[in-house]
């Protein structure tokens, strides 16, 4: 495994971090979960990103049962706050001081740690002033329940207004969360200049676009039973837009791509998003321990110039580049 620094900071995570979005407590048993774990933990992941709204609060309490017993000096826990959460109340979501201090709180709970390396807004709040939210994200850090702080899915003009905020009340964003990969690389032309500036490094999700650059999915084919196209928990929604017989095409165009690297698609395809000097960790997610071991193998490959190049001809204009795809919503989710 290699490992990088996260932004501006001294924070060194390994090159993949395990999620636990659409797994944990959801789409496989906490045992199979568990195994995954252990599997990340043996192949030198050292990184694990959750949220508070996994599951509704059950993917953290998942994660922090698979870690016990691990040293937790040698461990880098990432969770998130924002999405409703519990019985959804009018204060059970958002980033207003009293949601945010109060998720802190539950999420170490159900981690079963007394503090996270990184608390992330997990969208930008519309409905709150983003000075209370800074206040409340300084105010976990000096309470020592956070060691850094970072967003998610914040555009470049978010990320610049909550820096200057940051940095007033004396701590420091260091991470951006956004979706990215080779099919969508809309992060590329605001959001990675922003974060370059202000210090910020990028902890990308979906590095493998939903599974779509494994290959699994064919042009005119049925979908594979069992997988996330056919998920009715959530995982089906978010890979629908990249099911389209002109991505599945051009996606079968890599697979010779990564056949002379010697890699596997679903490899190729993280690979990819490490080759961003800006990117500090790719995050994947597994309902299988073997895909694990299989991941963490593009840890450290280098693409070559012409291979990056290859991959941008075989893809065409199928990558979605608009800026203005990263949103966060304009008012709370009900």
């Amino acid at each position: 495994m290699e490992f990088r620094h996260l932004g501006d900071s001294g924070l060194k995570i390994s090159e993949i971090t395990y999620g636990n979005w659409l797994t944990h407590a959801s789409q496989v048993e906490n045992d199979v979960a568990t195994q995954c774990v252990r599997a990340a933990l043996d192949a030198g992941i050292s990184t694990f990103d959750t949220a508070d709204a996994y599951a509704n609060t059950a993917a953290e309490q998942v994660l922090g049962d698979a870690l016990k017993g691990e040293r937790r000096e040698g461990l880098e826990i990432f969770t998130k706050v924002y999405w409703p959460t519990g019985p959804r109340g009018h204060n059970d979501v958002g980033l207003s001081r009293k949601h945010v201090l109060e998720s802190i709180d539950g999420s170490l709970r159900r981690l079963g740690t007394d503090y996270v390396d990184l608390y992330q807004a997990h969208r930008y709040d519309h409905e709150t002033p983003l000075e209370e939210t800074m206040q409340a994200f300084a105010d976990v850090v000096r309470a020592g329940k956070a060691l850094y702080i970072g967003v998610s899915e914040w555009t470049a003009e978010q990320i610049r207004a909550g820096h200057e905020l940051a940095v007033k009340h004396g701590v420091q964003l260091i991470s951006n969360q956004p979706q990215y990969s080779m099919l969508w690389r809309v992060i590329e032309s605001d959001v990675v200049p922003a974060s370059k500036q202000h210090g910020l490094g990028q902890i990308v999700w979906s590095p493998v676009a939903q599974g779509v650059l494994t290959g699994k999915y064919k042009p005119g084919a049925e979908l594979p039973a069992g997988s996330r196209a056919t998920d009715d928990k959530g995982g089906a929604d978010t890979i629908k837009r990249f099911l389209t017989d002109e991505v599945l095409t051009g996606v079968a165009k890599l697979e010779p791509i990564a056949a002379d690297l010697g890699l596997s698609m679903a490899q190729l395809a993280i690979a990819w998003v490490l080759q961003n000097d800006n990117v500090a960790s790719a995050i994947i997610g597994a309902s299988r321990p073997e895909q694990v071991a299989d991941n963490v193998k593009a840890a450290g490959v280098t693409v070559p110039a012409d291979v990056m190049a290859r991959i941008d001809e075989a893809l065409g204009d199928l990558a979605e580049k608009d800026p203005g795809k990263t949103v966060s919503p304009e008012r709370h989710p009900a």
